[in-house]
């Protein structure tokens, strides 16, 4: 009786919440609930911690170069894309970098805001292809609590972001990770062509300080809201959990930068997203 309460309780505020997400993302896909992702999330997190290790314990490691140079510049070309939509949508036609709110009107510029932001949130589910790939070349070693909780979170969060807040300073570290990660997936890309390419690869020893950037610049820009004296940003949640997340990363960055080039300890060959890759990614 006690658990049939609390769930019609836990109903009841659920749909009480739900009532103030954002019209203009109805029928859009994954965004009816957050229950379907949870359930992608979750099996993603269970195959690549279980029963995919375990299904490849007894199997040679698949050759997938060719399929990776694809999606490793398939991911280039969408994030190419995905970084001009947010440009056109609003960082670069009006955005002021500083207090910029959710635009909640059906002008085009608005409308092309919601579609760029919920395209950002679908490509997280496309990069849990990292993981699997891992999974199928038995790179275990790579596959790290990090590694997993950062591709797990990320459209998970990234959920909520679309259906209440689409648009305004929330979407800076997109923007900022799309440029990124057309960088390190043109590098990931040419890995996976073969040695052949390597001596293209010079620019390699900048990519931890280019992530460092990232991070620095997310945490600077969504920090700088409490020190504004009025800023009426509609969901400051959301603020402080981007601001938590850029904060925790500057931080693992640092950690390794610091072990790394100060101290003199061989670093791992590059880092994505605070965990070493191998160089035939």
């Amino acid at each position: 009786m006690a658990f049939s309460n609390l769930t019609s309780k836990a109903a009841l505020l659920y749909d009480e919440w739900i009532k103030g997400a954002d019209p203009r993302v109805e029928g859009f896909l994954l965004m009816s609930s957050p229950v379907p992702q949870t359930i992608i999330i979750g099996a993603y997190v269970y195959f690549v911690t279980s029963l995919g290790p375990k299904l490849m314990e007894n199997r040679k490691p698949f050759e997938l170069r060719q399929i990776m140079a694809f999606y490793n510049f398939g991911v280039v070309a969408l994030s190419v894309y995905m970084t001009y939509e947010f440009l056109m949508s609003g960082w670069a036609t009006g955005y002021s970098f500083r207090c910029d709110l959710v635009d909640y009107s059906r002008s085009p510029t608005a409308l092309r805001m919601v579609r760029t932001c919920w395209l950002y949130y679908f490509s997280k589910f496309i990069e849990l292809l990292d993981t699997i790939f891992f999974v199928l070349r038995k790179k275990e070693g790579q596959i790290t609590f990090l590694h997993v909780l950062h591709h797990s979170i990320m459209p998970w969060t990234w959920w909520f972001g679309v259906k209440f807040a689409a648009g305004g300073l929330g979407t800076f570290h997109a923007l900022l990770n799309c440029v990124v990660h057309v960088i390190m997936y043109s590098y990931y890309g040419l890995c996976s062509l073969g040695p052949a390419y390597y001596k293209y690869l010079w620019w390699k020893k900048h990519m931890t300080t280019i992530q460092l950037v990232q991070f620095l610049m997310v945490t600077v820009h969504i920090g700088q809201i409490y020190f504004m004296d009025d800023c009426p940003y509609q969901y400051p949640v959301f603020i402080f959990i981007i601001w938590l997340y850029g904060s925790v990363f500057l931080i693992l960055f640092l950690h390794f930068w610091y072990h790394a080039y100060t101290r003199g300890q061989r670093p791992p060959k590059t880092m994505k997203n605070g965990i070493s890759k191998s160089k035939d990614h």
